[in-house]
Protein backbone atom coordinates (compact mmCIF):
# COMPACT_ATOMS: atom_id res chain seq x y z
CA UNK A 1 0.00 0.00 0.00
CA UNK A 2 0.82 3.61 -0.61
CA UNK A 3 0.44 6.17 2.34
CA UNK A 4 0.18 9.43 2.37
CA UNK A 5 0.45 11.79 5.30
CA UNK A 6 -2.26 15.61 5.49
CA UNK A 7 -1.10 17.04 9.13
CA UNK A 8 2.89 16.53 10.43
CA UNK A 9 2.21 17.26 13.64
CA UNK A 10 3.42 15.10 16.25
CA UNK A 11 0.39 12.58 15.75
CA UNK A 12 1.37 11.48 12.43
CA UNK A 13 4.84 10.26 14.15
CA UNK A 14 3.18 6.87 15.72
CA UNK A 15 1.75 5.89 12.11
CA UNK A 16 4.65 7.10 9.49
CA UNK A 17 7.27 5.06 12.56
CA UNK A 18 5.14 2.25 12.63
CA UNK A 19 5.85 2.39 8.54
CA UNK A 20 9.35 2.29 8.99
CA UNK A 21 9.46 -0.23 11.59
CA UNK A 22 7.51 -2.72 12.30
CA UNK A 23 4.80 -2.71 9.76
CA UNK A 24 7.25 -1.86 7.20
CA UNK A 25 5.64 -5.01 4.92
CA UNK A 26 2.06 -3.30 5.45
CA UNK A 27 3.66 0.00 2.82
CA UNK A 28 5.17 2.75 2.13
CA UNK A 29 5.18 6.65 2.84
CA UNK A 30 5.08 8.28 -0.85
CA UNK A 31 3.48 11.95 -0.18
CA UNK A 32 3.56 14.44 2.69
CA UNK A 33 0.99 17.45 3.02
CA UNK A 34 0.92 20.15 5.29
CA UNK A 35 0.65 24.07 5.85
CA UNK A 36 4.49 24.14 7.00
CA UNK A 37 7.48 23.34 5.22
CA UNK A 38 9.53 22.63 7.76
CA UNK A 39 7.59 20.33 9.70
CA UNK A 40 7.47 18.25 6.50
CA UNK A 41 11.18 18.28 6.12
CA UNK A 42 11.05 16.96 9.48
CA UNK A 43 9.68 13.54 8.65
CA UNK A 44 11.08 13.44 4.83
CA UNK A 45 14.31 13.44 7.15
CA UNK A 46 12.79 10.92 9.57
CA UNK A 47 11.29 8.63 6.86
CA UNK A 48 15.34 8.59 5.23
CA UNK A 49 14.67 9.23 2.15
CA UNK A 50 12.99 11.68 -1.12
CA UNK A 51 9.31 11.80 -0.40
CA UNK A 52 7.14 14.65 -2.54
CA UNK A 53 5.79 17.39 -0.15
CA UNK A 54 2.45 19.42 -1.20
CA UNK A 55 1.29 22.39 0.34
CA UNK A 56 -3.13 21.43 0.82
CA UNK A 57 -4.13 23.46 -2.39
CA UNK A 58 -2.30 20.32 -4.18
CA UNK A 59 -4.40 17.53 -2.29
CA UNK A 60 -5.50 16.42 -5.56
CA UNK A 61 -1.99 15.74 -6.57
CA UNK A 62 -1.44 13.80 -3.29
CA UNK A 63 -4.40 12.10 -4.39
CA UNK A 64 -2.89 10.73 -7.52
CA UNK A 65 0.19 8.54 -5.72
CA UNK A 66 -1.87 7.29 -2.77
CA UNK A 67 -3.70 4.24 -1.84
CA UNK A 68 -4.81 5.04 1.23
CA UNK A 69 -4.45 8.92 3.29
CA UNK A 70 -3.28 8.92 6.94
CA UNK A 71 -5.55 12.11 7.91
CA UNK A 72 -3.94 14.08 11.19
CA UNK A 73 -4.86 17.48 11.10
CA UNK A 74 -6.24 19.71 12.98
CA UNK A 75 -9.72 18.61 13.71
CA UNK A 76 -11.84 21.11 11.79
CA UNK A 77 -9.76 20.08 9.01
CA UNK A 78 -10.31 16.77 9.21
CA UNK A 79 -13.91 16.21 6.81
CA UNK A 80 -12.35 18.46 3.73
CA UNK A 81 -9.50 15.90 3.29
CA UNK A 82 -11.74 12.72 4.23
CA UNK A 83 -14.39 13.62 2.08
CA UNK A 84 -12.22 14.32 -0.89
CA UNK A 85 -9.89 11.07 0.02
CA UNK A 86 -13.17 9.06 -0.48
CA UNK A 87 -14.45 10.37 -3.35
CA UNK A 88 -11.34 9.49 -5.10
CA UNK A 89 -11.99 5.75 -3.48
CA UNK A 90 -9.38 5.88 -1.33
CA UNK A 91 -8.76 4.50 2.45
CA UNK A 92 -8.79 6.69 5.16
CA UNK A 93 -7.30 6.35 8.30
CA UNK A 94 -8.09 9.64 10.25
CA UNK A 95 -7.46 10.64 13.98
CA UNK A 96 -10.05 10.97 16.81
CA UNK A 97 -12.21 13.05 16.47
CA UNK A 98 -13.62 12.35 13.29
CA UNK A 99 -14.50 15.81 12.79
CA UNK A 100 -16.44 18.61 15.05
CA UNK A 101 -19.63 19.66 14.26
CA UNK A 102 -23.02 17.85 12.69
CA UNK A 103 -22.49 19.51 9.17
CA UNK A 104 -19.38 17.74 8.44
CA UNK A 105 -20.68 14.67 10.34
CA UNK A 106 -23.25 14.19 7.57
CA UNK A 107 -20.66 15.31 4.88
CA UNK A 108 -18.70 12.42 5.59
CA UNK A 109 -21.10 9.83 6.04
CA UNK A 110 -22.34 10.49 2.28
CA UNK A 111 -19.04 10.34 0.89
CA UNK A 112 -18.76 7.03 2.93
CA UNK A 113 -21.77 5.75 1.41
CA UNK A 114 -21.01 6.43 -2.33
CA UNK A 115 -17.27 5.88 -1.66
CA UNK A 116 -15.33 2.66 -2.38
CA UNK A 117 -12.53 3.13 -0.02
CA UNK A 118 -12.82 2.17 3.61
CA UNK A 119 -12.66 4.71 6.42
CA UNK A 120 -10.49 3.79 10.12
CA UNK A 121 -11.41 6.11 12.90
CA UNK A 122 -8.01 5.34 14.99
CA UNK A 123 -10.15 4.48 18.63
CA UNK A 124 -6.56 3.58 20.10
CA UNK A 125 -8.49 3.01 23.99
CA UNK A 126 -10.36 0.01 22.49
CA UNK A 127 -7.36 -1.52 22.01
CA UNK A 128 -5.83 -0.99 25.71
CA UNK A 129 -6.27 -4.45 27.27
CA UNK A 130 -8.27 -3.58 30.59
CA UNK A 131 -10.34 -1.56 28.18
CA UNK A 132 -11.04 -4.65 25.93
CA UNK A 133 -11.48 -7.09 28.95
CA UNK A 134 -14.23 -5.07 30.12
CA UNK A 135 -16.11 -5.34 26.49
CA UNK A 136 -15.58 -8.91 27.06
CA UNK A 137 -17.02 -9.22 30.37
CA UNK A 138 -19.85 -7.02 29.16
CA UNK A 139 -20.23 -9.74 26.11
CA UNK A 140 -20.55 -12.33 28.26
CA UNK A 141 -23.12 -11.20 30.27
CA UNK A 142 -21.50 -10.55 33.79
CA UNK A 143 -23.60 -7.89 35.02
CA UNK A 144 -26.42 -9.24 32.90
CA UNK A 145 -28.24 -5.78 31.25
CA UNK A 146 -26.08 -2.73 32.10
CA UNK A 147 -28.56 -0.92 33.18
CA UNK A 148 -26.38 2.79 34.32
CA UNK A 149 -23.21 3.53 33.50
CA UNK A 150 -20.98 6.13 35.61
CA UNK A 151 -17.68 7.39 33.90
CA UNK A 152 -15.29 10.25 35.71
CA UNK A 153 -11.95 11.13 33.64
CA UNK A 154 -9.46 13.29 34.99
CA UNK A 155 -6.78 14.89 32.95
CA UNK A 156 -4.20 16.48 35.24
CA UNK A 157 -2.13 19.41 35.14
CA UNK A 158 0.40 17.96 32.54
CA UNK A 159 -1.70 16.39 30.13
CA UNK A 160 -4.82 18.86 30.86
CA UNK A 161 -2.74 21.69 30.57
CA UNK A 162 -1.60 21.42 27.65
CA UNK A 163 -5.16 21.65 25.62
CA UNK A 164 -5.23 24.97 26.79
CA UNK A 165 -1.69 25.94 24.91
CA UNK A 166 -2.46 24.63 21.98
CA UNK A 167 -4.78 25.31 18.70
CA UNK A 168 -7.43 23.05 20.94
CA UNK A 169 -7.98 25.91 22.70
CA UNK A 170 -10.42 27.37 20.15
CA UNK A 171 -13.89 25.85 20.04
CA UNK A 172 -14.12 26.35 16.82
CA UNK A 173 -10.71 24.45 15.71
CA UNK A 174 -11.57 21.39 18.16
CA UNK A 175 -15.26 21.65 19.33
CA UNK A 176 -13.71 22.01 22.68
CA UNK A 177 -12.93 19.08 24.88
CA UNK A 178 -16.28 17.45 24.65
CA UNK A 179 -15.49 16.74 20.93
CA UNK A 180 -11.58 16.33 20.97
CA UNK A 181 -11.14 14.09 23.90
CA UNK A 182 -14.26 12.79 25.03
CA UNK A 183 -15.16 11.60 21.72
CA UNK A 184 -12.49 8.59 22.78
CA UNK A 185 -14.85 7.89 26.00
CA UNK A 186 -18.06 8.36 24.37
CA UNK A 187 -17.01 5.70 21.67
CA UNK A 188 -15.73 3.41 24.58
CA UNK A 189 -19.41 3.58 26.43
CA UNK A 190 -21.04 3.17 22.78
CA UNK A 191 -18.92 0.00 22.33
CA UNK A 192 -19.29 -1.37 25.34
CA UNK A 193 -22.34 -1.37 25.42
CA UNK A 194 -23.01 -1.92 21.98
CA UNK A 195 -25.92 0.72 22.02
CA UNK A 196 -26.18 4.04 20.27
CA UNK A 197 -26.39 7.52 22.27
CA UNK A 198 -29.73 9.50 21.71
CA UNK A 199 -30.92 12.05 24.13
CA UNK A 200 -28.04 14.30 25.73
CA UNK A 201 -27.93 16.83 28.55
CA UNK A 202 -24.91 18.61 30.04
CA UNK A 203 -23.50 21.61 31.79
CA UNK A 204 -19.63 23.12 31.32
CA UNK A 205 -17.95 25.53 32.30
CA UNK A 206 -14.26 27.38 32.60
CA UNK A 207 -13.44 27.34 35.94
CA UNK A 208 -9.47 26.88 36.16
CA UNK A 209 -7.86 28.08 33.03
CA UNK A 210 -7.75 30.80 31.05
CA UNK A 211 -7.42 34.81 31.61
CA UNK A 212 -10.51 35.71 33.65
CA UNK A 213 -9.65 32.72 36.44
CA UNK A 214 -6.23 33.88 36.52
CA UNK A 215 -7.20 37.29 37.40
CA UNK A 216 -9.97 36.08 40.03
CA UNK A 217 -6.79 34.28 41.62
CA UNK A 218 -4.28 37.07 41.06
CA UNK A 219 -2.22 35.42 38.74
CA UNK A 220 -1.60 39.23 36.97
CA UNK A 221 1.40 39.73 33.97
CA UNK A 222 1.30 36.52 33.10
CA UNK A 223 3.57 35.80 29.80
CA UNK A 224 2.14 35.45 26.58
CA UNK A 225 3.72 32.39 26.03
CA UNK A 226 6.72 29.98 27.31
CA UNK A 227 9.52 31.07 25.29
CA UNK A 228 11.69 34.09 26.60
CA UNK A 229 9.18 34.38 30.04
CA UNK A 230 10.99 35.23 33.12
CA UNK A 231 9.35 31.65 34.55
CA UNK A 232 10.75 29.37 32.28
CA UNK A 233 12.29 26.35 34.29
CA UNK A 234 10.17 27.23 37.68
CA UNK A 235 6.71 28.24 36.61
CA UNK A 236 4.51 24.54 35.83
CA UNK A 237 2.18 25.57 34.19
CA UNK A 238 4.65 27.30 31.62
CA UNK A 239 6.10 24.57 28.73
CA UNK A 240 10.03 24.65 27.88
CA UNK A 241 9.08 23.76 23.95
CA UNK A 242 12.76 23.96 23.05
CA UNK A 243 13.91 21.26 26.13
CA UNK A 244 11.88 18.70 23.71
CA UNK A 245 14.26 18.61 20.73
CA UNK A 246 11.39 16.62 18.52
CA UNK A 247 8.76 19.62 19.90
CA UNK A 248 11.47 22.29 19.43
CA UNK A 249 11.85 21.06 15.51
CA UNK A 250 8.05 20.82 14.18
CA UNK A 251 7.05 23.89 16.49
CA UNK A 252 9.23 26.35 17.36
CA UNK A 253 11.77 26.11 14.50
CA UNK A 254 8.48 26.03 12.28
CA UNK A 255 6.60 29.45 13.41
CA UNK A 256 8.61 31.62 11.15
CA UNK A 257 6.57 29.27 8.66
CA UNK A 258 2.34 29.97 9.70
CA UNK A 259 2.91 31.66 13.07
CA UNK A 260 1.76 29.20 15.00
CA UNK A 261 2.33 29.23 18.43
CA UNK A 262 2.86 26.28 20.93
CA UNK A 263 3.47 27.34 24.09
CA UNK A 264 0.81 29.75 24.94
CA UNK A 265 -0.23 30.37 28.35
CA UNK A 266 -3.05 28.63 29.83
CA UNK A 267 -4.05 31.08 31.88
CA UNK A 268 -3.93 34.04 29.13
CA UNK A 269 -6.61 35.50 26.45
CA UNK A 270 -8.03 33.09 23.85
CA UNK A 271 -9.48 30.24 25.72
CA UNK A 272 -12.83 29.73 24.49
CA UNK A 273 -13.24 25.67 25.48
CA UNK A 274 -14.43 24.63 28.95
CA UNK A 275 -12.30 22.57 31.60
CA UNK A 276 -15.29 21.18 33.76
CA UNK A 277 -18.07 18.92 32.16
CA UNK A 278 -21.03 17.36 32.91
CA UNK A 279 -22.94 14.81 30.81
CA UNK A 280 -26.36 12.75 30.90
CA UNK A 281 -26.59 10.31 28.23
CA UNK A 282 -29.40 7.84 27.58
CA UNK A 283 -29.01 5.33 24.71
CA UNK A 284 -31.36 3.44 23.23
CA UNK A 285 -30.53 -0.20 24.91
CA UNK A 286 -32.41 1.89 27.88
CA UNK A 287 -29.35 2.56 29.97
CA UNK A 288 -27.97 5.67 31.58
CA UNK A 289 -24.87 7.43 31.41
CA UNK A 290 -23.30 9.87 33.81
CA UNK A 291 -19.88 11.15 33.06
CA UNK A 292 -17.42 13.82 34.37
CA UNK A 293 -14.55 15.09 32.79
CA UNK A 294 -12.26 17.60 34.43
CA UNK A 295 -8.92 19.27 33.11
CA UNK A 296 -7.06 20.22 36.23
CA UNK A 297 -6.53 17.35 38.42
CA UNK A 298 -3.85 16.41 40.35
CA UNK A 299 -3.50 13.21 38.97
CA UNK A 300 -4.42 11.43 35.24
CA UNK A 301 -6.60 8.25 35.20
CA UNK A 302 -10.54 7.26 35.26
CA UNK A 303 -12.99 5.64 36.87
CA UNK A 304 -15.79 3.46 34.97
CA UNK A 305 -18.81 1.60 36.71
CA UNK A 306 -21.05 -0.57 35.45
CA UNK A 307 -24.40 -1.25 36.85
CA UNK A 308 -26.12 -4.31 35.49
CA UNK A 309 -29.43 -6.62 36.59
CA UNK A 310 -26.61 -9.36 37.99
CA UNK A 311 -23.83 -7.07 39.58
CA UNK A 312 -21.62 -4.43 39.09
CA UNK A 313 -18.40 -4.09 37.40
CA UNK A 314 -16.00 -1.66 38.18
CA UNK A 315 -12.71 0.07 36.56
CA UNK A 316 -10.38 2.23 37.93
CA UNK A 317 -7.05 3.65 36.27
CA UNK A 318 -4.10 5.49 37.33
CA UNK A 319 -1.81 6.57 34.89
CA UNK A 320 -0.18 9.15 36.77
CA UNK A 321 -0.59 9.36 40.35
CA UNK A 322 1.27 12.93 40.61
CA UNK A 323 3.83 14.65 38.34
CA UNK A 324 6.65 16.53 39.57
CA UNK A 325 6.27 20.44 38.70
CA UNK A 326 9.38 20.38 36.30
CA UNK A 327 8.06 17.86 34.17
CA UNK A 328 5.97 19.90 31.40
CA UNK A 329 7.29 18.36 28.56
CA UNK A 330 5.74 16.94 25.85
CA UNK A 331 3.30 16.41 28.45
CA UNK A 332 0.42 15.25 25.31
CA UNK A 333 2.94 11.89 24.70
CA UNK A 334 1.17 8.84 24.72
CA UNK A 335 3.84 7.27 26.40
CA UNK A 336 3.76 9.43 29.59
CA UNK A 337 7.45 9.15 29.97
CA UNK A 338 6.71 11.06 33.50
CA UNK A 339 4.06 8.51 34.71
CA UNK A 340 4.18 7.68 38.56
CA UNK A 341 2.30 5.10 40.58
CA UNK A 342 0.42 3.95 37.76
CA UNK A 343 -1.83 1.25 38.62
CA UNK A 344 -5.06 -0.32 37.70
CA UNK A 345 -7.67 -2.57 38.93
CA UNK A 346 -11.11 -4.44 37.50
CA UNK A 347 -13.20 -5.55 39.94
CA UNK A 348 -16.28 -8.02 39.07
CA UNK A 349 -19.28 -7.69 42.11
CA UNK A 350 -21.82 -9.83 41.51
CA UNK A 351 -25.30 -10.63 43.38
CA UNK A 352 -24.79 -12.55 46.65
CA UNK A 353 -21.26 -13.15 45.58
CA UNK A 354 -18.05 -11.95 47.07
CA UNK A 355 -16.42 -9.31 44.76
CA UNK A 356 -13.59 -10.95 42.88
CA UNK A 357 -10.34 -9.01 40.89
CA UNK A 358 -10.46 -9.49 37.24
CA UNK A 359 -6.32 -9.83 36.10
CA UNK A 360 -5.96 -7.92 32.94
CA UNK A 361 -2.84 -8.71 30.59
CA UNK A 362 -0.22 -6.11 29.43
CA UNK A 363 1.47 -5.55 26.06
CA UNK A 364 4.56 -3.92 25.03
CA UNK A 365 3.86 -0.29 24.01
CA UNK A 366 1.75 2.49 24.06
CA UNK A 367 -1.42 1.84 26.38
CA UNK A 368 -0.85 -1.30 27.82
CA UNK A 369 0.30 -2.53 24.30
CA UNK A 370 -2.93 -1.19 22.72
CA UNK A 371 -1.36 0.91 20.64
CA UNK A 372 0.72 -2.12 18.42
CA UNK A 373 -2.88 -4.07 18.73
CA UNK A 374 -4.30 -0.47 16.90
CA UNK A 375 -1.79 -0.41 13.97
CA UNK A 376 -2.23 -3.86 13.65
CA UNK A 377 -5.84 -3.30 12.55
CA UNK A 378 -4.64 -0.49 10.84
CA UNK A 379 -2.03 -1.83 8.28
CA UNK A 380 -2.93 -5.60 8.30
CA UNK A 381 -6.51 -5.52 8.91
CA UNK A 382 -8.70 -6.47 11.91
CA UNK A 383 -8.82 -10.10 11.22
CA UNK A 384 -11.41 -12.20 12.89
CA UNK A 385 -11.95 -9.77 16.10
CA UNK A 386 -14.63 -10.98 18.54
CA UNK A 387 -14.36 -8.01 20.16
CA UNK A 388 -14.95 -5.52 16.82
CA UNK A 389 -12.26 -3.35 17.86
CA UNK A 390 -11.83 -0.60 14.72
CA UNK A 391 -13.62 1.67 14.42
CA UNK A 392 -15.60 3.00 11.25
CA UNK A 393 -17.27 5.97 10.26
CA UNK A 394 -20.48 5.30 11.97
CA UNK A 395 -18.77 4.62 15.12
CA UNK A 396 -16.87 8.50 14.62
CA UNK A 397 -19.86 10.26 13.98
CA UNK A 398 -21.80 8.96 17.12
CA UNK A 399 -19.28 9.67 19.32
CA UNK A 400 -18.77 13.03 18.15
CA UNK A 401 -22.57 13.55 17.99
CA UNK A 402 -22.26 12.94 21.82
CA UNK A 403 -20.34 15.79 21.98
CA UNK A 404 -21.88 18.15 19.93
CA UNK A 405 -24.71 17.31 21.75
CA UNK A 406 -23.34 18.23 24.71
CA UNK A 407 -22.20 21.20 23.44
CA UNK A 408 -25.25 22.45 22.20
CA UNK A 409 -27.57 21.35 25.34
CA UNK A 410 -24.83 23.17 28.11
CA UNK A 411 -25.61 26.59 25.80
CA UNK A 412 -29.29 25.92 25.49
CA UNK A 413 -29.87 24.87 28.85
CA UNK A 414 -32.02 21.76 27.37
CA UNK A 415 -31.65 18.32 26.16
CA UNK A 416 -30.51 17.25 22.87
CA UNK A 417 -31.64 14.41 20.73
CA UNK A 418 -29.18 12.87 18.17
CA UNK A 419 -30.16 11.33 14.86
CA UNK A 420 -28.05 9.58 12.57
CA UNK A 421 -26.28 12.61 11.34
CA UNK A 422 -27.14 15.25 13.27
CA UNK A 423 -28.69 16.89 16.35
CA UNK A 424 -31.84 18.29 17.36
CA UNK A 425 -33.14 20.61 20.72
CA UNK A 426 -35.60 18.84 22.62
Amino acid sequence: MRYAFVGLGHRAQLYVDALLGDWRDAGTVVALCDTNRTRMDYYAERIGHPVPCFAPAEFGEVLELADAVVVATADAAHARYVCAALDAGRDVIVEKPLTVDAESCAAIAEAARRSTGRLIVTFNYRYSPRNSAVRRLLMDGAVGEVTSVHFEWTLDTIHGADYFRRWHRDRAGSGGLLVHKSTHHFDLVNWWLGAAPQTVFAQTSLRFYGSANARARGLADRPGRGQGAAGLGSDPFILDISADPRLKRLYLDAEHEDGYIRDQDVFGDGVTIDDNMAVLVRYDSGALLTYSLNAHAPFEGYRVAFNGTAGRLELEVVERAWTPPYAAIDPSAASKEHAAGAWERLTLRPHWEKPREVPVGQGAGGHGGGDRLLLDDVFRGPADDPLARQAGYRDGIRSVLTGVAANLSAASGTPVHLTDTGTRLA
